[in-house]
């Protein structure tokens, strides 16, 4: 199976990259698999996708964590350790790097004993991503020229007539570029189960209940930060309403900031309630409901008609 792992930036087009190669894979005959993982969608924020080829059904999901070829469009994501642009990247792993800088250069930074590559991305990095789809389809020696031209054509056929062209163009100059490395990157030998090694857990202590126990007043908690200076909003109980269910809103309430008494009667503690309404959306009787909060006021210190 060919694992292949792309690195780069929000709006740098690596998963439109991923599904270009994967096209191209699968026109010509295998089994693909291609998915990005990203968090918030925003420009700028490091990027991963993945391609799986082989020519029988796959059964790997998730991430890539030994690849047999890792594309980055941005070198800057190095320095980013969260990014994990190097995992897995062993002595037969290919790396290839859209840079200025010669591959050489990568090497003795990166001190990794594997077949490092660099092209220049050129001054339009949007170009950086079908460029590195380009010299892979070349690396992995078993997409045509005219295959990877009608993957990236039909994967691109919602763009205007001239980034199309241009995208087409930088790919196959890039294929043609990357010739001499023709067939440089092979599948790897399946993983055997005797090979497993178990994550390096940290095994952490236990705290006993009094202290671990979602409790406000137990010892050691935060009791004494009052977030009730948080909320904008707050839960307002009627009790004419309430019928005593109390198990529901305090239970369910994030922050255990809903007290029983005795008769099953809730009572929120307002220091420490930070207004997120679980115990309004919650509440079968709609005895609770969300009023603005009265700034400069203290929160009421007991129930109506109760001694405090």
């Amino acid at each position: 199976m060919l694992r292949i792992r792309l690195h780069g930036r929000g709006g740098q087009g690596i998963r439109t990259a991923a599904q270009i190669l994967g096209s191209a894979l699968f026109a010509e005959g295998f089994e693909v698999q291609d998915a990005p993982r990203y968090g918030a969608e925003r420009r700028g924020a490091p990027i991963v996708a993945y391609v799986r080829a082989a020519h029988a059904p796959i059964d790997e999901r998730g991430t890539i964590a030994n690849p047999d070829l890792v594309l980055v469009a941005d070198a800057s994501l190095f320095q980013v350790p969260t990014a994990g642009v190097l995992q897995g990247i062993g002595a037969r792993v290919a790396l290839l790097i859209a840079t200025t800088e010669d591959a050489a250069v990568w090497r003795a930074r990166l001190a990794l004993a594997g077949p490092i590559f660099s092209f220049d991305p050129g001054a339009d990095p949007a170009h950086a991503a079908t460029a590195l789809v380009g010299a892979a389809a070349r690396m992995l020696g078993v997409i045509r020229r005219e295959i990877l031209g009608a993957a990236l054509g039909e994967e691109l056929r919602g763009l205007d007539v001239h980034k199309q062209r241009s995208s087409l163009m930088r790919a196959l100059e890039a294929y043609d570029a990357f010739g001499v490395h023709g067939g440089a990157v092979g599948e790897a030998a399946d993983a055997s189960a005797r090979d497993y090694t178990a994550p390096q857990w940290i095994d952490m202590f236990l705290d006993p209940v009094s202290i671990a126990a979602p409790d406000l007043h137990a010892s050691a908690t935060s009791v004494q930060v009052r977030t009730g200076a948080w909320r904008t909003r707050r839960p307002v109980i009627d009790y004419a309403h309430c019928h005593r269910c109390s198990w529901i809103c305090s239970t369910l309430c994030p922050d255990s900031a809903i007290a029983v008494d005795a008769d099953r009667t809730p009572r929120i503690d307002y220091d420490h309630c930070k207004g997120c309404m679980v115990c309004v959306t919650v509440c079968p009787a709609h005895a609770i409901s969300a009023a603005p909060e009265p700034r400069g006021e203290s929160p009421p210190a007991a129930l109506p008609g109760v001694a405090a």
